[in-house]
């Protein structure tokens, strides 16, 4: 198996720890050498801070684990394209290549959206490999918002037969 796939099944496995705490399902792993050094879902919801992504959280473990905030020999694997601010956490912690699986129409900033990685005048432009695994990891989401629009509309029911 090529190591693409192993390390986007392991942020897959993160991903589905952020389902199960009821975060929207996006993980996030970053390799060194080989090697997994941080790994990381969203907490936005549990932490009700609007910068807890998948991959600020694992940048900054990465960060801390190898006592630098260059990352110039990582790979950062996530579920779903980055948005605009992981995006320019990616381009200033010099993240060397970024592959995603999902993309994301709603606010992807690599490929779909905007263009990041692209835009003239950074200092550095991390390579990018997208849809490793993309169904599986499409699918964890659309199953997500899937379930919370049934449970949304559970209780609107049950309320109005209450009424």
């Amino acid at each position: 198996m090529n190591r693409e796939i192993v390390f986007m099944k392991e942020a897959i496995k993160q991903a589905k720890k952020a389902y199960d705490a009821d975060e929207v399902p996006i993980g996030c792993v970053i390799v060194h050498n080989d090697k997994i050094i941080s790994r990381a879902y969203n907490k936005r919801e549990k932490s009700q801070i609007s910068t807890a992504h998948a991959e600020i959280l694992a940048i900054e473990k990465a960060c801390k684990k190898l006592g630098t905030w260059r990352l110039e020999n990582c790979d950062l694997y996530v579920t779903l394209e980055p948005c605009p601010m992981c995006a320019g956490a990616i381009i200033q912690s010099r993240i060397h290549k970024v592959i995603y699986g999902a993309s994301d129409p709603k606010g992807g900033s690599v490929d779909t959206c905007l263009k990041m990685f692209e835009t003239k005048g950074f200092n550095h432009y991390p390579i990018v490999e997208s849809g490793v695994l993309k169904e599986d990891c499409s699918l964890l989401l659309k199953n997500f918002f899937r379930e919370k629009r049934k449970r949304k509309y559970i209780i609107r029911e049950s309320n109005i037969k209450d009424q």
